[in-house]
C-alpha cells in the first residue's frame, strides 16, 4: 500500500491567519471558510451528471477522463464542486512514480486550508484500480479530502484498502505515461516534494526546488 502523507491539519490556524491577510478584511478564519463555502454552495447548486468527461489540460497535453458517480457518488460530486470552483487549476503532479501521478494540494496556502477539514465519507469500492484509473489519496477511513491520483500502472492491491476509483481516462495515456518522475516519490522514500511543505508554501516551493514537475493548467467539463 502506498505511502500518503498530507499533515494537514497541524497547519490550519497558520494558514488560516494568512489567509486572511492575503484577502484583507476577514475577521477570522470562520468568517473566511463562510465566504469560500458560500461560492462553492453556489457551484454545488448545480447536478453532478451520472457520467461526464473531465478535460485535464496539463504541461504535457491534454488527459481527459471519463467519470462515473454510481462508482463513487460522494467521491464525484465532491470532485465536481472542486472542478467548478477551478481548484485544480495550477495543480502541480507533486507524486509522480512508476506507480502513481498524485496531485491536489491548490498552488494558494490559504486555498489549500479552506479544504482542509473537509473529509469525505467513503464510498464502496465498485471498481478496480486499473491503469489509467483516477482514485481519492487517503490515509484512512473516511478523510478524503482533495488529493487525487491517477493510476500509472495496474494497483488493483489498493482495491481492498478502500481506495474507490472515481474514473478512468479514455484519450492521453501517452501524455500520463510522459509526465516528469524522476524527482522520486515523495519523503521519507524518496527524495521528491515535501507535501507538507507545499500546503505551507505553495507553488513557491515546487518552483524553486522541482521546477520540472509537470502541472495542470486547467480543468474543464463537458
Amino acid at each position: 500500500m502506498p505511502y500518503w502523507v498530507t499533515m494537514r491539519r497541524f497547519c490550519w490556524l497558520a494558514l488560516s491567519a494568512a489567509a486572511c491577510l492575503a484577502l484583507g478584511g476577514c475577521s477570522s478564519p470562520d468568517g473566511l471558510k463562510t465566504v469560500e463555502k458560500k461560492k462553492v454552495a453556489t457551484k454545488a447548486e448545480e447536478k453532478t451528471p451520472d457520467v461526464f468527461q473531465a478535460t485535464f489540460d496539463t504541461s504535457k497535453g491534454p488527459i481527459v477522463v471519463e467519470i462515473h458517480r454510481d462508482w463513487a457518488p460522494i467521491g464525484v460530486d465532491h470532485f465536481y464542486s472542486l472542478v467548478k470552483t477551478g481548484y485544480y487549476d495550477g495543480n502541480r503532479f507533486f507524486r509522480v512514480t512508476r506507480a502513481y501521478a498524485q496531485f491536489g494540494i491548490n498552488g494558494d496556502p490559504s486555498t489549500s486550508a479552506l479544504w482542509s477539514t473537509a473529509n469525505l465519507r467513503d464510498d464502496p469500492v465498485k471498481q478496480s484500480n486499473k491503469k489509467g484509473t483516477l482514485t481519492y489519496a487517503h490515509l484512512g477511513a473516511n478523510n478524503r479530502t482533495t488529493q487525487l491520483f491517477f493510476n500509472r500502472k495496474d494497483n488493483k492491491d489498493l482495491d481492498k484498502s478502500g481506495f474507490a476509483p472515481i474514473g478512468k481516462v479514455v484519450t492521453g495515456m501517452e501524455v500520463l505515461d510522459g509526465l516528469y518522475d524522476s524527482y522520486g516519490d515523495m519523503p521519507p522514500r524518496g527524495q521528491g516534494p515535501d507535501p507538507s511543505k507545499i500546503e505551507v508554501q505553495g507553488n513557491s516551493y515546487l518552483e524553486g526546488r522541482f521546477p520540472r514537475l509537470d502541472f495542470i493548467k486547467r480543468v474543464t467539463i463537458r
